[in-house]
């Protein structure tokens, strides 16, 4: 593959929480490892919104894009993403106009329509109903816009601060539902590989197939999220590896936790289900040494026609998963995707 069919190398962090260690340990390593995600060369650091889990400390995306792009100074920071229908469209709308404002040119605004938690936590965030998912995405955008006509009930409420815009729009999915809605509305789109075992071809496909263009988004611009484990040797990758093998385990069973150790992993006394369980999430990762790594990538990158690879790296041990990102980064010199063109906001 040519430099330039090469994708852009991205990073996706939810802020693991491992085993012995507490989310507010979790939020102090974010600030370092987009630091070090800037200087490798790696395109985005986005951050997934998560709600009431022992093993992930992104409960709050905005608050923590402000940290980063605080602390960075070229990279592009957004939410991987805002689950939009737990929230009012204004309040993203108001959040994410600040955040460009703190940030211009740098921050992305990545939305998808699932819940993020179980469903009692769900409940407690606000009544929650994806099928309203494109209707809140197209309210979003016209409380932006300030586009409500005369005696609809929204007509005048205005968006603060109001003399920036949104920053480019992402639609994220795992089945491919959305994937039309992202391209009629010339929207990017984002499919979440790492933890989705529908194949992300076809979503991709109908994507590019249904994209009309915008001043934001031109061209069809998709990203590909993929779980990443990445280590000197076959063996470390397999070992590091394991304790999202047990971690997918509990979360299957509705039972959660920190994200367990290796040594947890492999001490527990897993079912033939479980191990099957196992088995279907082990082919949804990339993992191995660099070469392995890269020759994956580029692999799913031909098969979807993504533009962008989003790494994922959950392990416990916050050490190995610096170095697992310094890995990928390593394998190739990454491609800054352009930047969306025309006013802020304008899909």
């Amino acid at each position: 593959m040519s430099d330039r069919q090469r994708p852009a190398l991205s990073v996706l962090d939810v802020a693991p929480v491992g085993s012995g260690s507490t989310p507010s340990e979790a939020l102090t390593r974010i600030g370092p490892l987009a630091q070090m995600a800037e200087e490798a060369g790696y395109a985005r650091f986005w951050l997934a919104e998560h709600h009431g889990m022992p093993s992930i400390a992104s409960s709050s995306p905005e608050i923590l894009i402000h940290h980063v792009a605080s602390r960075t100074q070229r990279i592009r920071v957004g939410a991987g993403g805002i689950m939009l229908p737990n929230h009012a469209p204004l309040r993203i709308a108001e959040a994410f106009h600040t955040l460009e404002a703190f940030h211009p040119g740098r921050i992305d605004l990545g939305m998808g329509r699932a819940p993020g938690t179980d469903p009692a936590t769900s409940r407690a965030l606000r009544p929650f109903d994806p099928e309203q998912f494109s209707n809140q995405v197209a309210e979003l955008l016209a409380l932006s816009r300030g586009e409500f006509p005369e005696g609809h009930p929204f007509h005048g409420v205005k968006v603060v601060p109001g003399d920036v815009e949104l920053p480019p729009i992402w639609i994220l999915g795992s089945s491919g539902a959305s994937a039309r809605l992202a391209g009629t509305m010339g929207l990017g789109y984002g499919f979440a590989s790492h933890f989705s075992p529908t194949p992300a071809g076809p979503a991709l496909e109908a994507y590019r197939e249904a994209f009309r263009p915008s001043d934001r988004f031109p061209e069809p611009h998709a990203i590909l999220a993929v779980s990443v484990v990445c280590a000197e040797t076959e063996e470390e990758a397999d070992y590091l590896s394991r304790s999202m093998d047990l971690a997918w385990v509990q979360l299957r069973r509705g039972r959660f936790g920190p994200l367990p150790t290796p040594e947890e992993a492999m001490a527990y006394d897993y079912s033939a289900q479980e191990r099957a369980i196992v088995q279907q999430y082990r082919r949804l990762q990339v993992q191995g040494m660099p070469d392995q790594v890269a020759a994956r990538l580029q692999a799913l990158a031909q098969e979807t026609g993504a533009q962008e690879i989003m790494v994922s790296t959950m392990v416990h041990n916050p050490e190995a998963r610096h170095r697992s990102y310094e890995l990928v980064a390593e394998i190739k010199p990454t491609e800054r995707p352009p930047e969306p063109e025309g006013p802020g906001g304008r899909m």
